[in-house]
């Protein structure tokens, strides 16, 4: 079904009465939102003294400034694909959800992609909603490298920027089992900010106001679609391995949206534990570097990194805690770990086994001058500079990406879907990441405290996580620990982590992809 946003040009032909009427409930709705979001307090400016609020002349040009950068009209149109002997039939709907403060003051337009199978019960059908993660990232990802009706290659000889733009029926697509919503987070995709309030970008651009902003934005999508009473879940990406849960806990306490199922794919959870001086980040990539040096001799799999995963949570960790000054312990840990990734014994002494993912991927393949994926550590590219003393290479498995994907998306927007936003689209926005206010002091960011409300509060709610063995960005081991501190609660038949062949976009790898698309399958059954 088809819904277009209630903007004046929707009236065209109502009497004008009727159209004021209108514009009004739509204020309404605005001012609704806004109780949800702290923002008013950030954009609350009063007028000046003696002057009304909506007459002074910087309200009206802040106006003009929200028409002139407000995104195109919604674009609904009908598809069908042909995949694995199957036909599915569905309308895509490509457009914008703004967002309001407290004052019914437009904030954002947060843009996405909506695919709903035609001739299916809307209110039984499960809807699915997709982060990719960054801070800074598009959903580009999740829907042309894993579950969109239309897929582009991302794997081998199709990993490079040259590589052709063109989409294909993805045979892998969740559209079978749910309807599905590609959602971007403001400057990222086609989503833009409409306030040019410093304040209010500092608001969006944090944990916490992210999170908020979501929550509205999947509450005004479900409100406008008539999708209340479906069953709802959640797929995020890396950083959402932050958001997802709270988004899931905001969803419930602030919006009165209970979700089914939350699906996490190579999240991060807990940033105290992926630099500084912990020792639990040497843990923690151990296994991913191995699984990388033995993919560089024979195929891999979790099963066969037993052993690693073992050392790595008893004898390593119990001779990193011994320090440095137990020489015999040192010396035992380092050639440990050089015999496990590969790396030249003298260097693994000389940093006294204590590998960071920094010199493992300079390390590894440094003879050929060759340095290994972040997102993909079974990955090699030249490194730019392999005589430079210092580590100023990009991502051999992640930047090529950039490029293919961004024409994809853009071509299916602006051809297929016929939604033609105008400005640039940004697959990952770097100044995104850059502005983000993590947080500071004594208590970085993590999501493990809403993880264990939501699991612990709501018995039915399932959570599946997905790893690639070679990912060195989020590597999987993390994720195994902190599930493992879940109380009794957390049961198996409701926490899942599964690991397959491939790197943070595992999904790009046909067996893994179509592994994982069962498991999600099941989930939502």
């Amino acid at each position: 079904m088809s819904i277009r946003p209630a903007t004046p040009a929707t009236f065209g032909l109502v009497p004008a009465v009727l159209a004021v009427v209108m514009l009004a409930l739509m204020g309404g709705a605005g001012a609704q939102d806004a109780r949800h979001e702290p923002l008013s307090q950030a954009t609350s400016a009063s007028p000046p003294s003696g002057q009304k609020a909506g007459q002074s002349a910087s309200r009206s040009g802040a106006a003009t400034m929200a028409e002139t950068r407000r995104l195109p009209e919604d674009s609904t149109t009908k598809h069908s694909i042909n995949v694995s002997g199957r036909t599915l039939a569905f309308t895509a709907t490509a457009g914008s959800l703004r967002l309001f403060n407290g004052k019914g003051e437009p904030q954002a337009d947060i843009a996405y992609t909506a695919y709903q199978l035609d001739g299916a019960d809307p209110h039984s059908r499960p809807v699915t909603f997709f982060f990719n993660g960054g801070p800074g990232a598009s959903s580009a990802y999740l829907q042309f490298g894993c579950a969109g009706p239309w897929r582009l290659p991302i794997e081998g000889e199709a990993a490079i920027a040259s590589a052709s733009p063109e989409l294909k029926p993805n045979a892998e697509t969740w559209l079978d089992f749910t309807d599905l919503v590609f959602i971007d987070p403001v400057d990222t995709g086609y989503s833009r900010f409409v306030s040019t309030e410093e304040d209010v970008r500092k608001h969006f651009f944090s944990v916490d106001g992210d999170v908020n902003a979501m929550a509205v934005a999947i509450r005004r999508y479900l409100e406008k679609y008539d999708r209340l009473l479906s069953p709802k879940f959640i797929v995020g990406e890396s950083y959402s391995g932050i958001r997802g849960p709270k988004l899931v806990r905001e969803l419930e306490k602030e919006q009165g949206v209970g979700v089914r199922g939350l699906i996490l794919i190579s999240p991060v959870f807990d940033f105290r534990e992926f630099g500084g001086t912990s020792i639990l980040q040497y843990v923690i990539s151990l296994p991913s570097m191995a699984a990388v040096a033995r993919e560089a001799k024979h195929s891999v799999t979790r099963a066969d990194m037993a052993d690693v995963e073992t050392y790595a949570r008893s004898d390593f960790i119990a001779d990193l805690i011994k320090g440095e000054a137990d020489k015999e312990a040192t010396t035992r840990l380092a050639d440990r770990v050089s015999a496990l990734t590969g790396i030249d014994q003298a260097v693994t002494r000389q940093l006294a086994g204590r590998l960071d993912v920094s010199e493992f991927r300079r390390e590894f393949d440094r003879r050929d001058g060759k340095v290994t994926g972040r997102y993909d550590g079974s990955v090699l590219g030249f490194d730019p500079d392999p005589d430079s003393s210092q580590a100023r290479f990009p991502d051999p498995s992640g930047d090529p990406l950039i490029a293919p994907l961004t024409s994809a998306a853009v071509d299916l927007t602006r051809r297929t879907l016929n939604w033609r936003p105008d400005g640039p689209y940004h697959l990952l926005n770097g100044s995104v990441e850059h502005s983000w206010d993590f947080g500071r002091g004594l208590n970085p960011p993590q999501s493990i405290s809403q993880l264990r409300q939501i699991l612990a509060f709501d018995p039915k709610l399932k959570l599946l996580v997905g790893h690639g063995l070679f990912d060195l960005a989020t590597p999987y081991f993390g994720s195994k620990i902190w599930l493992d501190q879940l109380p009794a609660y957390a049961s198996p038949d409701r926490v899942k982590l599964v690991v397959y062949p491939g790197g943070h976009m595992f999904y790009s790898r046909d067996g893994s992809r179509q592994a994982f698309r069962a498991e999600a399958e099941a989930l939502m059954k």
